[in-house]
């Protein structure tokens, strides 16, 4: 009701358990609520109304005895709180319209009476409550205007106030107020429902008003959530739902109110009941709320835009499947928001599909149709469906944008081996997100195209920080990275630039890391699996014998080095020889007409020399005359013994493996072949799991096509796999 009404209506009440300042803290039901009326125009006060409240639960604790008065045989007699309210409604509108007056407005000497144990009460047990108990006035803060000098509003009690006005009862302490014509102007207000919506990573955070709760139910949602907490006023957008590593909910959410003080009241519910299950709530930072909840795609943002939508999660869409197809899927019964466009297909970094899509309905009866459909069929695949909110689009987006751009692999046995050193004109590898991927160029754009793109965030690249990737045929392939100087710097530009126009082609950035980069450029690729090594060139896992003949010193083998082209050596001046069929690359001072006369013959992505991009100029070397520059500079006698090395082997990949299979597993399969552990690389995808292929190295050419053709009618454990031989 409104705070200039000329009708106040005090209110009063007690819970079965804890009174006073710890009022709703245990989630004990109400048992007693008193109300009169304060007519503040002619300055008059109605009769006191006092009514029990029978609870659910007939259980009084001592201190409430001691507090109230009250006895178990007179909470046995009353009405439920149902009917009291309805009894409260009645008798407030009838002396009201006595008055001649339209409305009136609450007052109370603590909120807790409202948002500790009303709203919480009503909520559980499906009450609607009258409209007068959503804005009330706490005549502690109107005390305190008044009287400054008494002290913390908060810490105000109708005791204290009494004695510093000299009052003797509560209505007197109300109509002193009266008497000296103050105007009750501090309305509090109690949200109806929970407001969705997005929060940007940039957007400041108070950590005095995020609080975490554990022990969610899986399939809450963040209206449940809001609904636990019914009574505080929860920030737009304010529910972040935590999830793991798989990304399914992990039954922890982050909570934002509108103040500290809500803050403070929320985590009075420490261990307080959603259904059967214990909530634990726990202070948190803001920090933590923007790494679950903040967003940066400026898609999410578009997708998000809508309000008032009902948002449900897919999982396990086939990844050939088209908007179409998921309409058509939906139904006719569950009209998806401005059709395709309130669909949201999640992708890894690469544009990838990861099964996943979120879907927006204009209603909860369109919603409440769709989730019908939980587990059935689209293509071949069964399709889980689930309640989300903003703030888990923001945060499945937020994991798959962030994955690597090359999946890690396991930690293997750490095992000192001699390796190339890292090429000195590679930058050095960083798990630092200080990069960026430019995806999707047209292939005409050179790199005074590509600053143009940038604009103003060109001073922030790193001097000779822009890298172009060739394809096969030494041509530019429509990706670039480029390192920034920061990674706040990266995260910018990925913000502001994703899928700005360049020559009538829009360009995706994406923020990563110099490891990342470092291993694109030295020739690992991107598959559905995630890493992919050049065919035929990935070196084995125990490393060649004529890696010996360099006097490196020990070190540990790193994926980096792993997947290094061994060939690759520092700039030299050019020689005139003869190319021989296969061709490695190499970099050279500037040389415009070999330029032109390029011939390289690999199917993985190479470099621009990173020195600069737009003075540097490479053609293609033969392997041998690289190999012997590397030899002759570090052991001349080796070079002169052994000038180029030994390919490590013939590759064999297995794929259609079950996801917990093992490397013993692998060499069980593959038993009479005498392979070692360290002959098997299990791939694995993006979120660290088997993407159910490996690579097999054998001794020689003849024993892996051998075990092609014997193995190939084997079964995995009851599975079907398929055996490719890499020539």
């Amino acid at each position: 009701m409104a705070s200039h009404s000329d009708t106040l209506v005090v209110f009063f009440g007690a819970t079965a358990g804890a009174n006073g300042g710890k009022l709703g803290s245990d989630e004990r039901e109400i048992i007693l609520l008193v109300w009169q009326i304060v007519d503040l125009h002619e300055k008059k006060v109605g009769k006191l109304h006092k009514c029990h409240v029978k609870p659910d639960s007939l259980e009084l604790t001592d201190q409430c005895k001691e507090e109230t008065g009250l006895t178990l045989d007179e909470i046995i007699k009353a009405e439920p709180l149902d009917k009291v309210l309805q009894q409260f409604q009645q008798s407030v509108s009838s002396e009201v319209k006595c008055l001649d007056r339209n409305s009136y407005t609450l007052c109370v000497n603590s909120p807790l009476i409202i948002r500790q144990a009303l709203h919480p009460e009503a909520s559980k047990k499906n009450l609607v409550l009258p409209e007068c108990f959503f804005s009330f006035v706490d005549v502690r803060k109107e005390f305190h205007k008044c009287c400054p000098n008494a002290g913390p509003a908060q810490k105000l009690t109708l005791t204290s106030m009494m004695e510093c006005i000299r009052c003797q009862t509560k209505i007197r302490t109300i109509l002193c107020f009266v008497f000296l014509d103050h105007k009750f102007s501090c309305v509090e207000t109690v949200k109806y429902k929970f407001d969705s919506g997005t929060c940007s990573k940039t957007e400041p955070v108070d950590s005095e008003t995020v609080i975490r709760a554990r022990g969610l139910p899986w399939q809450s949602s963040d209206q449940d959530i809001a609904r636990f907490f019914k009574g505080l006023n929860i920030a737009k957008g304010g529910v972040a739902l935590c999830l793991n590593a798989q990304g399914r909910r992990n039954g922890e959410a982050l909570v934002r109110f509108i103040n500290s003080e809500h803050r403070d009241l929320a985590l009075e519910r420490h261990k307080h009941h959603m259904g059967s299950r214990y909530i634990e709530v726990y202070k948190a930072t803001g920090e933590e709320f923007l790494k679950i909840a903040g967003g940066t795609s400026n898609e999410v943002a578009q997708f998000l835009s809508k309000e008032n939508q009902v948002i449900i999660r897919m999982r396990g869409l086939p990844f050939t499947a088209t908007p179409q197809e998921v309409l058509s899927f939906l139904g006719p019964e569950s009209p998806v928001t401005d059709g395709g466009e309130g669909l949201l297909f999640v992708k890894y970094p690469d544009g990838r599909p990861t099964g996943d899509a979120f879907v927006l309905f204009s209603c909860e009866e369109y919603a409440q149709n769709a989730l019908k459909k939980h587990k059935q069929i689209l293509g071949k695949r069964y399709i889980e469906l689930f309640r989300s909110t903003a703030a888990e689009v923001q945060q499945v987006l937020n994991r798959y944008m962030s994955t690597p751009l090359i999946a890690t692999l396991p930690p293997s046995p750490i095992v000192p081996v001699p390796v190339l050193a890292t090429p000195p004109f590679l930058p050095a590898a960083s798990s630092t997100r200080d990069c960026i991927r430019l995806r999707g160029l047209p292939y005409t754009a050179g790199i005074e195209d590509i600053l143009e793109f940038m604009g103003e965030h060109t001073v922030d690249i790193k001097p000779h920080g822009v890298h172009m990737v060739l394809n096969q045929q030494g041509r530019p392939s429509g990706d670039a990275f480029i390192q920034m100087k920061s990674s706040d710097k990266a995260f910018m530009v990925a913000q502001k630039c994703h899928k700005k126009t360049m020559k009538d082609r829009y360009v995706e950035v994406f923020q990563c890391s110099t490891e990342e980069m470092s291993i694109v450029l030295m020739g690992g690729t991107l598959n559905r699996s995630g890493l992919s090594p050049p065919p035929c060139k990935l070196p084995c896992l125990s490393p060649p014998t004529a890696y010996a003949a360099f006097p490196t010193p020990p070190a540990i083998l790193s994926e980096a080095a792993l997947y290094q082209p061994p060939l690759l050596a520092a700039p030299r001046p050019p020689q005139t020889t003869a190319h021989s069929p296969a061709h490695t690359l190499a970099y050279y001072p500037p040389q415009p007409h070999l330029y032109m006369n390029m011939n390289m013959n690999y199917t993985a992505y190479y470099p621009s020399p990173p020195v600069s991009p737009s003075t540097v100029s490479y053609f293609a070397a033969p392997p041998g005359a690289m190999a012997a520059a590397v030899a002759a500079q570090s052991h001349p006698a080796a070079a002169a013994a052994s000038p180029v090395l030994p390919q490590p082997g013939a590759l064999v990949r297995m794929q259609g493996l079950p996801y917990n299979a093992g490397v013993k597993d692998i060499l069980s399969f593959f038993q009479g072949y005498q392979l070692q552990p360290d002959a098997v690389l299990i791939l694995y995808n993006f979120s660290g799991q088997c993407s159910g292929e490996a690579l097999i190295t054998f001794p020689s050419e003849e024993i892996a096509r051998q075990a092609v053709a014997e193995c190939s009618s084997h079964t995995f454990y009851g599975q079907q796999i398929h055996l490719v031989f890499c020539n």
